[in-house]
């Protein structure tokens, strides 16, 4: 039976991992890959975040299609799966193989409205090669990804979600905002991130506590945020 690494070595791993550092088959990417063949997963719940779903399906301050929509971090597909459905150009991207081929098996092959891409999202160069350019996005949805990296290097993905919109681009993201230590999940201050997110230039169009989370998320905040428009 393989060996079982825990949460505080997995993330050692991937957060030790020094920014911009090609790895295709990283020590961190190993390690996820052993967590989904052996079912540890314990984030997945087996169709969208409730708060997501709703918003992107009712709530009129929704982000409408078309548009290309990344998620990154996207396990098994979930939301991107949701967002093809919902008319937008959806790319499901994880640092896992095994989280991807999972997501194939679940939500179907690679169509025009739904691709699958394995990468770092915090290594600019491997995104790049695959097909990931900069300013290509006019949106990302977050679920579980920002509470999975390493505080310390929070700062990278917010310069990866910089870098990848373009101008007038949007975020739309589900944050588990709970105070315990360690992690993961690694929590965080609703206030201290909005201050995060102005610092990495993006203005908020909502920023609130979610509505309809599962009974063991109750600390989620939902927020949809904006990269200005370039001036002329």
């Amino acid at each position: 039976m393989p060996s079982r690494l825990s949460s505080a070595t997995l993330f050692a791993m991937s957060s030790a991992m020094p920014s911009g550092q090609s790895s295709g088959r990283s020590a961190a990417a190993t390690a996820w890959d052993q967590r989904y063949r052996e079912g540890r997963d314990g984030w997945e719940l087996g169709a969208p975040a409730p708060p997501l779903n709703t918003f992107l399906r009712e709530d009129p301050r929704r982000p409408l299609p078309p548009g290309t929509v990344l998620v990154p971090g996207c396990g098994r597909g979930h939301e991107a799966s949701l967002l093809a459905a919902l008319g937008f150009s959806a790319i499901g991207l994880d640092l896992s193989g095994e989280a991807i081929r999972e997501a194939r098996r679940l939500h179907g092959p690679e169509r025009p409205e739904l691709r699958w891409l394995q990468a770092d999202l915090l290594d600019a160069a491997a995104t790049r090669s695959a097909g990931l350019a900069d300013g290509s996005l006019q949106g990302m949805v977050e679920h579980t990804c920002f509470c999975a990296i390493d505080p310390s290097r929070r700062a990278d993905y917010l310069a990866a979600v910089t870098r990848l919109l373009a101008p007038g681009g949007w975020l739309l993201g589900l944050f588990w905002c709970h105070g315990r230590p360690g992690g993961p999940p690694f929590g965080s201050d609703p206030d201290q991130l909005a201050d995060q997110l102005r610092a990495a230039g993006l203005v908020p169009l909502l920023w609130e506590p979610a509505r309809g989370s599962v009974a063991a998320r109750p600390e989620e905040w939902l927020g949809l945020w904006q990269r200005p428009t370039a001036r002329a």
